[in-house]
């Protein structure tokens, strides 16, 4: 009797086991993925074997690695935000590498009107999430907040799940804060305002729907931009409503970690919002829980004035060989 009793529960805890599955999803900052080409409509001359920073290919291939060692580090990445890629092609470049390699990895990008040609991206395992819509929110700035400015697209990702539920992915990165915080602010305002028309117009539909929005905000999440305009609240001190966004890096904010670093002060810049449906554990087929920062002593290099800083590719047209200025973020999600 005991052995059958024995039998059975492993029997249900096997079934319950293959029925909860768990991914990582993840953004990274990668710092200027550029290819080695001249692209005529765009600055990106300085990142060609002839321009100021000299990008060689044999540089161009151990930014790959680097990258490749960062997300390997990470594991089972299966939908990833990416920013600072030129194209298409040097994301296609990054899959080819482990984590990636041998999977059925895709990417969905859009070229930006940024004038540097930076753009951001999106990787998914199309073994697990079928995409059903994809398109961008393209930010106009009116001239008084500065003329003729430009800045990268939004990009918008609905697909479904093997287990039916659809998500929304939006991928960011807002206007950098060249100029200081302050002065430079206006325009992350106006750009997390169309993310949320954007945004509120799915939950207005449908108050459950499941809204992943992870980027480089070049904001923190108690700034304006994010805690007022685009109204997420802090996902560690609030229970979960639907209809509500919540931020999953507050808390690390809150205790001055980031993944950014400005001289002495970490900034909390890369971050993952999500709607509340997504953190409800009883009711909801896909949670998203654990956000963490990725930090490895590897990743980093000792400055003399500001401690541990990530280690960078470039600083101006000096080539150090690092990973990336920025540290990825990234959370677990989990099926039933």
């Amino acid at each position: 009797m005991h052995k059958l009793f024995l039998i059975i529960s492993l029997f249900f805890a096997f079934q319950v086991a293959n029925a909860q599955q768990q991914y990582h999803i993840a953004f990274y900052n990668v710092e200027n993925l550029f290819d080695l080409k001249d692209d005529p409509m765009t600055l990106d001359d300085e990142f060609t074997p002839e321009g100021s920073k000299k990008w060689t290919p044999d540089r161009y291939s151990k930014k790959l690695e680097h990258l490749s060692r960062v997300l390997s580090g990470i594991g089972n990445i299966q939908f990833m935000g990416l920013s600072e890629v030129e194209n298409k092609k040097v994301v296609e470049d990054l899959i080819k590498l482990p984590p990636f390699i041998g999977q059925e990895f895709k990417v969905v990008h859009y070229d930006s009107p940024d004038k540097r040609g930076i753009d951001v991206a999106f990787v998914y395992n199309s073994g697990l999430f079928k995409v059903i819509n994809t398109d961008t929110i393209k930010v106009e700035f009116p001239d008084d907040i500065e003329k003729d400015y430009t800045t990268r697209l939004i990009l918008h990702v609905e697909g479904q799940l093997n287990n039916g539920a659809v998500l929304h992915f939006f991928i960011n990165h807002w206007p950098s804060r060249r100029g200081g915080a302050e002065k430079s602010q206006p325009k992350r305002l106006w750009v997390a305002a169309h993310l949320k028309r954007a945004v509120s117009e799915i939950l207005d539909k449908d108050m459950n729907a499941n809204i992943i929005i992870m980027g480089d905000f070049n904001d923190e999440p108690n700034n304006l931009s994010i805690s007022s305009v685009l109204g997420a609240l802090p996902a560690h001190q609030v229970p979960a409503i639907p209809g509500l966004l919540y931020d999953l890096f507050d808390e690390y904010d809150q205790q001055e970690k980031g993944s950014y670093r400005y001289k002495a002060n970490w900034n909390m810049l890369d971050q993952i919002v999500v709607s509340g449906s997504l953190l409800d554990t009883r009711k909801s087929s896909v949670t998203i829980e654990q956000p963490r920062i990725f930090q490895k002593s590897w990743m980093m290099y000792k400055n003399s004035k500001h401690g541990e800083t990530p280690s960078r590719t470039y600083g101006g047209n000096r080539y150090f060989g690092g990973y990336s200025d920025h540290l990825p973020v990234f959370a677990t999600m989990r099926t039933k």
